[in-house]
């Protein structure tokens, strides 16, 4: 009944669109969905194209931009400085204080008796060694009026037309150890004898310094040799007063 009617022959005319169900036939859905299918790939493709020609005909002129870079960051260098060590200064020896050294006074024996005219002192250094200097030369001062003294033929004072005796040998002075460390220094004066052969004696001390400084001067000036003193040409025994320095240096 279908085959006759005016739908069958439309449809029949387009085999291919449909197909037969039961009684009739309905349109080819899986031809129809190809097609679209197809035409979709070629829609696709074209877009593609276009915008494949459009990027490369566009990108051309275009300004090239200028390249970006980050801003550096201010890089600081830490150097270590080394300062050199002062020179060591050198340090000044600081001169010890002298220890005062107290002198005892010594008593007049003869207080009563006018003082003797004493010669002058004379200084002579020690460089090396403590040892008291004692000139040879220069210990004449006349002590009185020339003449014998009280035992009429005695030893005379010096003065008018005597010659002084001139020292020809004899140790020195030295110093004693306790004199040294206690830094004694002054001078000793003596009164000798010195007889018509040169010999010293009756050696008394008119002053004095401590530390056994005394004792020294007098056993040391007991052994010296003296050239006489002479009167009109003749050796005569005479008083003579000796002043002995003790410094150290």
């Amino acid at each position: 009944m279908f085959e006759k009617s005016p739908t069958w022959h439309r449809i029949h005319g387009e085999p291919q669109r449909a197909i037969r169900i039961h009684l009739g036939y309905v349109p080819d859905v899986a031809v129809h969905e190809a097609r679209e299918r197809r035409r979709m790939r070629l829609a696709i493709v074209g877009a593609i194209v276009l915008h494949a020609v459009l990027f490369v005909v566009r990108v051309p002129f275009e300004p090239s931009r200028p390249d970006w870079t980050a801003p550096q960051r201010p890089v600081f260098a830490v150097q270590q400085l080394r300062f050199r060590q002062p020179e060591p200064v050198p340090q000044q020896a600081i001169p010890k204080p002298r220890r005062a050294v107290k002198r005892i006074p010594i008593p007049d024996p003869t207080p009563d008796d006018p003082e003797p005219i004493l010669p002058d002192e004379i200084e002579l250094p020690l460089p090396e060694i403590d040892v008291a200097e004692i000139g040879l030369d220069e210990f004449f001062i006349p002590d009185g009026p020339p003449g014998p003294s009280s035992g009429g033929s005695g030893p005379l004072r010096m003065g008018g037309d005597i010659v002084p005796p001139v020292k020809l040998a004899g140790d020195t002075p030295v110093y004693t150890e306790e004199a040294r460390q206690g830094r004694v220094q002054g001078v000793v004066i003596l009164e000798a004898v010195i007889d018509v052969r040169g010999n010293v004696s009756d050696v008394k001390v008119l002053k004095g310094l401590p530390l056994g400084l005394s004792e020294t001067a007098v056993s040391a000036t007991r052994e010296w040799k003296f050239r006489p003193a002479l009167r009109n040409g003749a050796p005569v025994p005479v008083f003579y007063n000796l002043t002995v320095r003790f410094s150290l240096q």
